[in-house]
């Protein structure tokens, strides 16, 4: 049997929808009724899940992948708005009403994701139940993460912008280990190559990374959050507030 027949029924033992913070949150009925309609799919580094415009049919539930959103440019320039991994999902314009996004959605890390058709998500969304709550709460995260890019992008270096992109793909994988160039890093970031090179430089020299051929190792990462600037602490402590990620938590229960 070829390679490639084999490798979605290993990946399906590995990869549980309960790998997703959003599905692990949800109730065991909301869960039976969306879980028979949940499709695993590879995630490839670079892979484009939609472009600019594109009507969105799909959203997509990340396991152990990290997807960018990212703005493009009318001449090709681009820079990154938001980064997801399995804390939530890619799509959230398509239950919030506006059916497309001017955003762009690329792997940054690859792995694994469920996909679930729209109407599917439109569906349980419209019981004005508990799906509802968690993704109003997932999308105010995700519009703090937002901001937070615009204002640090805007007022803080690229040494601060680089610490704080790594502590924000850090939260999202399961090791201390990316896999990235600095060309994509600097297209994320949306600044020179040359000043990533020059902001990584001066990380490896201070032991906060080990940097090799696309591979980026975090050796110190409490000294990487010493120096982010205060963007990546508001986004991961307003995170932390919005999402507890366990089960149905008390405030809707009320």
């Amino acid at each position: 049997m070829p390679q490639s027949a084999n490798k979605q029924p290993l990946a399906a033992t590995l990869h549980q929808p309960e790998h997703n913070h959003l599905l692990n949150a949800l109730s065991a009925d909301v869960q039976q009724r969306l879980f028979p309609h949940l499709e695993l799919v590879e995630m490839p580094l670079g892979k484009v899940l939609y472009e600019s415009g594109d009507v969105l049919r799909y959203v997509y539930f990340p396991t152990d992948c990290i997807v960018s959103l990212l703005y493009v440019m009318e001449n090709g320039a681009s820079a990154e708005i938001s980064v997801v991994g399995f804390e939530g999902l890619v799509g959230v314009a398509l239950f919030m009403g506006g059916e497309s996004t001017t955003s762009r959605g690329v792997v940054q890390s690859a792995g694994y994701a469920y996909r679930l058709f729209g109407n599917r998500m439109k569906d349980e969304f419209n019981r004005h139940g508990e799906l509802l709550y968690l993704m109003l709460r997932y999308s105010q995260a995700l519009i703090t993460q937002m901001a937070q890019t615009a204002v640090c992008n805007r007022h803080h270096s690229i040494d601060q912008q680089l610490c704080r992109w790594l502590l924000l793909s850090l939260d999202r994988l399961k090791d201390n280990h990316l896999i990235m160039t600095q060309e994509l890093i600097a297209n994320m970031l949306g600044v020179r190559r040359e000043g990533v090179t020059e902001a990584a430089g001066r990380l490896h020299r201070q032991g906060v990374i080990d940097y090799s051929r696309g591979h980026i190792l975090v050796t110190n990462r409490c000294k990487l959050e010493q120096l982010s600037c205060e963007c990546y602490s508001v986004v991961k402590t307003e995170t932390d507030r919005l999402l507890p990620f366990n089960k149905l938590d008390k405030a809707f229960k009320k």
